[in-house]
This record gives C-alpha cells, structure tokens and sequence, in this order.
C-alpha cells in the first residue's frame, strides 16, 4: 500500500525534514575537520530519518477525520516539541552543557526569537552556527507556510481584522476549501513559496559574496534576513566585510517582513492594486522615516558638543545607522548597524532601548515571520481612533471608508485589534512579574520579556545599560522564556484558541 505525504501528521514530517538538514552540517564539519561534530549531526539525521519511517509505517492504514483546527495542534507541537529534537545533535557536539541550555537555544532558533546563550558568538564552531542559523531560517519558512494553511482560514495571526469569521474559527469566506483537506493547504501554500523564500535567501546571500562576505557568513546573514531570526556567526551585519554596502542589500529584503502583499496574495485577506495601497507598508515607510529622523533632529536639540558631531560623514553615517537599526527592529530582525554608535553620537542619546523596545512591540507585516503586535493592528487602532476624532468635532457625522487600506478592515477589527493589544500588553507584565520574583531586576526582568515576546532576541544585547547574559539564568527563567517566545511566536488568540474545548473533541 501506498502511503502519501498527506497520511503522515504534519509534526513527523516536520520532524523529517530537520533529520534531512542535519546532514547540511555534518557536511560542513567534515569539510573543517570536526569529525566529532560531523558524526553527531550525521547519526542524529540517521536517526531522525529512521524514526520518522518507522511512524510513517505504523500509521500506514489509519483514517481519522482532519480538521482545520488539528494543524494548529500540530503547529503548536511542532514549536515545542521539535526543538528537543533538533537540540540532540547540537546538545552531543558540545557535550559538556546542560540539554536545557541547548534546548533553549533551539526554541529561540525556531521561533526566530535569535536570543542566544553562547554570546560571544566565538563560543561556538561554525557547524553549529550554521545548524542555528537553518532552524532559524525554517522557523520563518514554517511561518510563511502557517500563515496561508491555519492562521488565515481560522482567522487568527491577525487576519482577525479582516476576515469575516470569528478569531479560532474556520471563516466562512473560505467556501469549498474548507471542506477539503487540511493537508492540501500545507501542500500547496509550500509549493508556491518555498521557490520563493529559498530564492530569495539564496539571491541575497549572493549580493553579499558579491559585496565581501565569506559564503558562510552571507549564508548566516542571508537566512536570518528573511526569517528575522537575527542570528550570525559574527557578532551581526556590523561586524561583517560587506559594511554599509551590505547593510543596504539586507534593508531591501527586510521589506518583505513588513508585508505579505510583497511576495504572495495567497491568503486573500487584502486586495489591493498595488503596493502602495497595503496599509501596512504604508505605515512601515512613516515609521521608518519619522523615527530616524528624530533621531536625526534630536542632534541640534541634545548633542552640541564632540568632534564627531560637527562631521559631515558623520552625519551621513549617523542618517544610515538609525534607519537601518529602525527597519531591522520594527521587523524584529534585530540587526545594529555598524554605524549605529555613530547614530547614537549623532543623536546624543546613551542607550535608546525604549525606542528599539517599542519598535519590536509594534512590529511588521501580518502572515510575515516578523513578530510584534503586527502594523495592521496598528492601522486598525489607528482608523478607529481618527475616526473618534471626527465624531468629537462632528457628533452627527457619518463616517466611511474613503481612506485607503481602510475598507478591508471589518467593522470589528479595531476592537478586536485593541482586544490584542491589551492581552499582548498583559503578557509582558506577567512575564516581566515571573522574571522579577525570580531575582532579576525589574529593567532586566522587563528587556527579558519584550525581546521574547516580540521574536526581537538580540534586544537583551542592546536595549539596556549593559548586555544581559543569558547563560546566567536559573532554569526557572529559561522556561519561562521559551513559553514567552512560544506565546509570542503563537500569539495570544492562537493561544486561546488552543485551549477552547471544543478544539479538543473528537
């Protein structure tokens, strides 16, 4: 008998192809002489492999009603109870650490999180680097493909503000392609975009060869550009070869977290004619320039003093450090510019990490692998609020939806945008309360939530006074952190959506 893909629940399959990856670097560490490594990473995707043939075969025959709502289950297993799984090799080659350490790293890897025990980055070979740097780069992959086969048709992951249906409930505007089976939306949303995300990585990874960069770190520096993990062998995008030039290549593909209108229309919830009417790119773009450019203005109001303020290059430097560090925190890449300290100078400002803390917060494109309360969110809020200012100069108006981007908001989308907000805003006080008790203080306690919740990691190493060492957390505070990234990742709704009963009946 003949069993297809469709037959095999989505978390084996999942868990098939990382056994697939894991020969990637073996490869690569047999190539550098670290046959120790190779061998671990080789037999864990023997194994893998093994193991998920064997559940192939015992499942073979077996027929059970699917439903739209069993691949949120397995989205949900597959965050949590993948990474222990791609922790094993990892975990082997290094030998000498705890597996919740390395299990740690493989939640934040997966979730695009990019928050990292081994700081600096010279804790770790280049095999291992590059084994983050691919579940990384499937955690976005695996968002692009959720995106358009669960969070779309039960209207959550922000499609909630336009979609018809209820948030963790198959939307009616789905038709026929409800009645069809799950698996079929997985199947067909990958054959549309992994050409295009794999395209994509691998057309920038080449500008950066083109530009300086060895093909391992334009290869690091690539995936974690489209997936928004921020992960890099390399200390970041500041400290590579490439320089500025580089840094300008990674802004460009950064453009798609900001919009899924950039690269696919496969989800149906806006349509548009063309780019510039999507609300949220439209907002992108303001935020991108307002907030360099205060930075920018803020020159003549609180740094009058030093050499390098009075530079004309520097200026120039400081313009580019605080729009590339803005655009790579607003889509919670987490990337510093290598002219960011200049922009800092610039600015007069010793550490701006409210700034960047409130950039992730708002974060990018709905059905991106950005994080944030997503910038449709903050359009709708937006709408609704002009709105209300309308009706305090004229009681009597009659509003509409003239403005554009506004007529694909439902008439309950702002309410269950601002719904979101407050659930989003109550998970950061109850991380940041968990952190607080545990021993952390409350800045700290506080960094330590946003960057989790947000996907945006490398805030811990730039958002406060001094870097936060994570390899100094309790266990405590490590398992708090990857249910905030999980939660973040997820998002409140899917959360809740998770724990309906009625999810749950056979």
């Amino acid at each position: 008998m003949k069993l297809g893909l469709s037959q095999i629940p989505l978390l084996v399959q999942m868990t098939l192809f990382s056994g697939f990856l894991m020969f990637v670097p073996a490869a690569l560490a047999a190539h550098q002489d670290q046959h120790f490594v190779a061998r671990m990473f080789f037999y864990g995707g023997i194994l893998v492999l093994f193991a998920c043939v064997l559940i192939a075969i015992a499942i073979q025959g077996t027929k059970r009603r699917a439903r739209t709502s069993d691949n949120l289950k397995a989205l949900f297993f597959a965050i949590t109870l993948l990474p222990a799984v791609l922790a094993w090799p990892m975990y082997e080659s290094l030998d000498v650490v705890p597996f919740l350490d390395v299990y740690f790293e493989m939640v934040s890897s997966l979730t695009t999180t990019g928050m990292t025990i081994y700081e600096p980055a010279s804790m770790l070979v280049d095999p291992l680097h590059l084994w983050r740097g691919m579940v990384g780069w499937l955690g976005g992959l695996l968002m692009w493909l959720a995106a358009a086969a669960v969070f779309a048709p039960l209207s959550l992951g922000g499609f909630e503000v336009t979609a018809v249906g209820e948030p963790g409930q198959a939307s009616a505007s789905f038709g026929h392609m409800q009645r069809a089976h799950p698996m079929k939306r997985w199947s067909k949303a990958a054959q549309a975009l992994v050409p295009i995300y794999g395209g994509l990585t691998f057309a920038l990874a080449v500008m950066l060869i083109v530009l300086g960069d060895s093909p391992f770190v334009a290869t690091m520096h690539a995936m974690a550009t489209m997936s928004t993990s921020g992960i890099s062998a390399v200390g970041g995008v500041g400290s590579s070869v490439s320089g500025v030039p580089g840094e300008m290549v990674i802004f460009l593909f950064l453009l798609f977290a900001l919009s899924r209108g950039t690269f696919s229309a496969d989800t149906g919830s806006v349509r548009r004619n063309n780019l510039w009417e999507d609300p949220e790119l439209r907002l992108g773009f303001l935020i991108v320039m307002v907030v360099p450019t205060a930075l920018f203005m803020r020159h003549w109001v609180g740094a009058f003093e030093g050499e390098a303020t009075q530079d004309p290059m520097a200026a120039l430097k400081a313009a580019w450090g605080g729009l590339f560090t803005v655009m790579s925190f607003l889509t919670t890449t987490g990337f510093q510019s290598g002219e960011w300290d200049v922009a800092r100078e610039w600015s007069g400002l010793s550490a701006p990490g409210l700034i960047l803390m409130a950039l992730a917060m708002v974060g990018g494109g709905v059905a991106t692998t950005a994080g944030g309360v997503k910038l449709l969110r903050v359009y709708a809020l937006y709408v609704q609020g002009l709105g209300e200012m309308e009706r305090l100069v004229h009681p009597n108006v009659v509003l509409g939806r003239r403005r554009t981007g506004a007529r694909q908001i439902r008439r309950k989308g702002a309410v269950i945008a601002w719904v979101f907000f407050m659930l989003f805003a109550l998970s950061i006080a109850a991380v940041t309360i968990a952190l607080a008790l545990l021993g952390n203080d409350f800045q700290e306690a506080a960094i330590l939530a946003i960057s989790a919740l947000t996907t945006a990691g490398p805030l811990t190493q730039i958002a406060g006074e001094f870097p936060i060492a994570i390899s100094s957390l309790g266990v405590a505070e490590k398992l708090i952190l990857c249910a905030a990234m999980t939660f973040g990742r997820l998002e409140a709704l899917a959360i809740i959506a998770l724990i309906s009963p009625d999810l749950w009946q056979k």
